[in-house]
C-alpha cells in the first residue's frame, strides 16, 4: 500500500489553515495543522513531514525563525514560506534561511496546490542515488567539487555552505557545462514551474551562489556566467 504524503501548514489564521487543508486533503495529501511558530517546531521535531507550508509573520516565533532552526539542524524538508510581505529583499531573506520557495498572500489555493505539487516532485528527483548504488556521485572541476552523494559543495578545497535550491542551481547548470538555459528553462527544470513562477526568483538565487562562492573561491564564482538576453551557463576555466 503506497504511504500518502504528509504536510504540515503552519498559519496563525485559522481561516487560512482551513482554507489550505481543504485544497490539499482534495488532492490526497495527509495534513497536519500548526498555529504558531513554537508548536510547529514541535511537531517537526516528532513527526515526519513530506512538505511544509510556513507562515512568515507569526506572533513570538515567527516563520523565518523556524526555518532558520529547521536548517541549523540540518533539516532538508522542503518549505514554501507564506508571506504577506512581497519585496525583493523580503525574498532575498527568506531564501538564504532555506526557503524553498515564496509566495505571496493574498494567493489562489490552486496556485498553492501546484507548488506543493512541483516542490514533491523536486524533492523525489534529488533524493539522491540508490542506496544499493556504490558510484561516487562526483562532478569535479579544477576550482569546484560537488559531492552529490553528500550534497557537499567545495571550492578550491573549503565547504561552500549553500541552502537546498542554490545547492540543486548550482548542480543542475555544472552537469551541463557551457550550455546556456533560459530562466523559463531553470524555473521549470530546478524548481518544476511550467504554469507559476517569478522569472526574479531565478536571478535572486544566481546572486547569492555567486555571493557565497566568491566568499571561498573568486574563480569559481565567475563559472556561474550571464548571457546577456538569454539566461546563464556553467563555463569551465582551465587556467
Amino acid at each position: 500500500m503506497e504511504e500518502k504524503v504528509t504536510l504540515l501548514v503552519v498559519d496563525d489564521e485559522e481561516r487560512i489553515r482551513r482554507l489550505l487543508t481543504m485544497y490539499l486533503t482534495r488532492e490526497g495529501y495527509e495534513v497536519d495543522e500548526a498555529v504558531d511558530g513554537a508548536e510547529a517546531l514541535e511537531m517537526v521535531l516528532t513527526n515526519q513531514y513530506d512538505c511544509i507550508l510556513l507562515d512568515q509573520m507569526m506572533p513570538e516565533v515567527d516563520g523565518l525563525e523556524v526555518l532558520q532552526q529547521l536548517r541549523e539542524k540540518k533539516m532538508l524538508i522542503p518549505i514554501i514560506m507564506l508571506t504577506a510581505k512581497g519585496e525583493e529583499a523580503d525574498r532575498v531573506t527568506g531564501f538564504e534561511s532555506g526557503a524553498d520557495d515564496y509566495i505571496v498572500k493574498p494567493f489562489s489555493p490552486r496556485e498553492v496546490v501546484l507548488r506543493v505539487k512541483a516542490i514533491l516532485r523536486r524533492s523525489v528527483a534529488f533524493s539522491g542515488t540508490s542506496p544499493t548504488s556504490t558510484s561516487k556521485d562526483l562532478v569535479v572541476f579544477p576550482q569546484l567539487t560537488i559531492d552529490h552523494d553528500a550534497h557537499r559543495v567545495t571550492a578550491e578545497g573549503t565547504e561552500v555552505n549553500l541552502t537546498p535550491k542554490e545547492y540543486e542551481l548550482l548542480y543542475f547548470l555544472a552537469k551541463s557545462p557551457d550550455k546556456v538555459f533560459d530562466r523559463e528553462q531553470l524555473l521549470k527544470e530546478v524548481w518544476h514551474y511550467e504554469f507559476f513562477g517569478d522569472l526574479r526568483t531565478v536571478d535572486t538565487h544566481v546572486k547569492r551562489l555567486r555571493e557565497k562562492l566568491s566568499r571561498v573561491s573568486e574563480r569559481s564564482a565567475k563559472m556561474i556566467v550571464t548571457v546577456w538576453g538569454v539566461g546563464y551557463k556553467f563555463e569551465v576555466h582551465n587556467e
